[in-house]
Formats: C-alpha cells, structure tokens, sequence
C-alpha cells in the first residue's frame, strides 16, 4: 500500500476528527457544526474558504502554480435520521441521529488529503475540496450545483469516493459506466366509495384495486424491460381504511423505482401510469398518479474511470483494485455532479466490522444500520489515493 508519510503521521488527529464528527451527528441542510469544523480546519492550514453553496456547503480552494486546469474531490458530510445502539465513547450525543454512513470518515479522509496538500503544494493547477450537505435524500449536490458551483468553482472533473462494508478493508471498486441506480418514488390514491364491509355491492372497494394494481405492476419488469436491463419496482407501503367493518373511501400505494437508464425509468413510469388508470377504470374507480424523480443513475466517465483505475493501482497494487464490480441498486447524488463534469466514483472496502471499538451494537457493519461505523483504519488510504489522484490529474499531458 502506497501510503504518504506526512498522512500517516496525522493519522491520529484524523482519527479524532472522524470521532468528533461521529459524535454529533447533523442531518441533511443541517450541518452547521461540522462545516464550521470542516472550515476551521481548512482555514489553519492556510486553503481558502468558500462556504454557503448548497446552504451548509463548503469547499476549500487549492492554487498552485500556472496551469489553468482543475479538478474537484467530493466529500459529502451529513448524517441519516438513525437511533445508533453503539455504546462507544464516540457513539452519537443526539438521539435519532447517526452517522450511519460513514460520511463523517469521507470527509475526515478529504480533510487529510487537503492537509497534505496545502502542506506541500508539490502540484500545478487547482484543486477542488467539495464538502456537500444533504446526500442522504437531500439531493445536495443538485443544491451546491444550482448555487453555482461548476460557476463559481470552474473545474475539469470531479471525482467521489464512498466506503463499502463487505469489501475487504482496504480494497477499491470501481466500473466505468453505471455504477449506482436512480431513485424515484411513487404515490398512487385509489380513490373508490365507501361501504359496510357487510354490504360490498354498494361500494367501490379500493383496496382491491389497490391490490390489482400492485400485483399488475410487477409484469412491467418481467414483461416489459429488457431481461439485461436492470430494473426494480418496489411498492413498500400500502394504506388504507381504519376499521374492520368499514370499506373505505380510498388508498395508497408508496415505493420506489430504481433504474440505470433514463429510457428505462421513462417507459416504467409511463406503464405505471397507465396500469394503474386504467385498472381503476375496470373497477369503475379512479386514482391519482404521482411520481417523483429523486437521483439520477451514476454514471462513471469511461475514461476518467480508467485514469482512477491507474492511480488505485499505483496506491492499492493491482490486486486489491476490482475493476468489474457489481453495479448497485443503491442510489448517490454524486450523480448529479457527474451528469455536469467527467469523473469517476469508487468504493473503497470497509470490512466487515471486525474493526468496531468494544460497545459496539450486535447488528452488522452495514451502511444504514443502527450498529455502523466507519474503519478509522482507512482515513490514511482514502486522504493518499486523493493526494496520488489530483498530482496524477494535474500532471497528465
């Protein structure tokens, strides 16, 4: 492992930034403190400060030499609305809330890279150092780049990392092309007439049509997406009425639709649509149809994620850098920033949670779960692949 010196020698007061972030954890467009702590830290070693894109954003900005190109590297800084069960010394002050994703540890590991960076400036050109609020759900990367980021912050490329448990600790992933799906959410109201359970001939039932209408929609990723195109329709809720003797007026069906391609989620929303009116037509029912597009798929840039691929080697070794991973079905809103400059994102392993201090939840080491945390052991792997990524980056012909 190809790992800086000076980074290694910080690796402690990482460390103690990672656990202090752990500790008072912020949700999405809430991240005051920790931008504030993202900012000091920049400010001491010398890199200025823009702040307020995306509402808590920040971003450091490195200058060097003459060269006119740049590149951005992308943290993200919020925390998910968890109640953590780690009983750790770090372990969450406030209820409810958790870094439950490691994002405290992606932006512990830019905060070392940047450290190094302002340390040393052995680079010629600009670098980026993107701390965006609001991943988790809050879509803050559209945000930061509706404030004008890529306006304000002219860069080239931009590039993301996330820790992935499961993967050995240690150990990179990457795909060029689709990476990581869309997310998108649904609501459908059938909207029937109200009866006594005793007396179903008077009423339009909606529940059945409910039931029709979620049990038709599974044939259009059987029947209608192509068997190699990746798709998921997952109705997750379904609600209605509030007696037992009671067919009520109407109800609700809630989920998500996850695709890699725009056409894809544009044919499933349109048959959804279709399957749903006109089944409640058939049962002389009626629905209102909602449908929400939340992230785009991520999709790397072949040749960036080619170049990243060298870098990896160059730091990891070749055998721990697995260039044909699965894509996900998860969703990031990296995508975003990916839809506007070439980039790449990868996944660097976080273990399988043999890592976790004594007091650890009895959960597993999963992303979104009540017993995560993130492998301190991988802040000086993650802050030297971004040193090796933006002095490669900027020193290409």
């Amino acid at each position: 492992m190809k790992l800086i010196d000076s980074i290694l020698q910080s690796q402690n007061e990482l460390l103690q930034i990672r656990q202090d972030i752990h500790a008072h954890p912020e949700l999405a467009f809430e991240e005051q403190r920790t931008a504030d702590v993202v900012a000091q830290k920049l400010g001491e070693w010398g890199i200025p400060v823009l702040r307020g894109l995306g509402g808590t954003g920040v971003v450091g900005i490195l200058k060097n030499g003459a060269s006119q190109r740049a590149l951005g590297l992308r943290a993200d800084m919020d925390a998910l609305p968890v109640q953590e069960i780690n009983r750790f010394a770090h372990a969450s002050r406030h209820p409810g809330k958790m870094h439950a994703c490691g994002h405290d540890g992606h932006t512990a590991m830019l905060l070392g890279a940047a450290r190094h960076l302002a340390q040393h400036r052995d680079f010629d050109g600009t670098i980026y150092l993107i701390f965006q609020p609001a991943e988790e759900g809050g879509g803050g990367a559209r945000r930061m780049i509706e404030d004008g980021l890529f306006e304000q912050c002219p860069m080239d490329a931009v590039f993301g990392m996330h820790n992935w448990p499961g993967m050995p600790a240690g150990r990179f992933g990457v795909v060029p092309g689709p990476m990581m799906a869309s997310s998108n959410e649904f609501e459908v109201i059938v909207r029937g007439k109200g009866a006594h359970a005793a007396q179903p001939h008077k009423a339009i039932d909606p529940v059945m049509v409910a039931i029709q209408i979620a049990q038709s929609w599974q044939t259009i990723v059987s029947r209608n997406c192509n068997p190699f195109d990746a798709a998921v329709l997952s109705v997750t809720q379904i609600h209605a009425g509030s007696a037992t003797n009671v067919i009520p007026d109407d109800a609700r069906l809630i989920g998500t639709v996850r695709t890699f391609r725009t056409a894809t989620l544009d044919m499933i929303e349109a048959r959804m649509e279709q399957i749903a009116a006109n089944t409640a037509a058939a049962f002389e029912a009626q629905v209102d149809f909602h449908f929400q597009r939340n992230y785009p798929a991520l999709i790397n840039d072949a040749g960036e994620t080619a170049f990243a691929v060298e870098v990896l080697q160059s730091v990891a070794g070749i055998d721990n850098v697995d260039t044909d991973i699965e894509p996900t079905m998860g969703a990031e809103d990296f995508a975003f920033m990916l839809q506007e400059k070439p980039g790449c994102y990868v996944f660097l392993g976080n273990g399988e949670g043999q890592h976790r201090a004594a007091g650890h939840g009895l959960g597993p080491c999963n992303l979104h779960n009540p017993s995560y945390d993130f492998n301190d052991a991988l802040l000086p792997v993650g802050a030297s692949y971004w040193v090796h990524l933006a002095h490669a980056w900027l020193a290409r012909v």
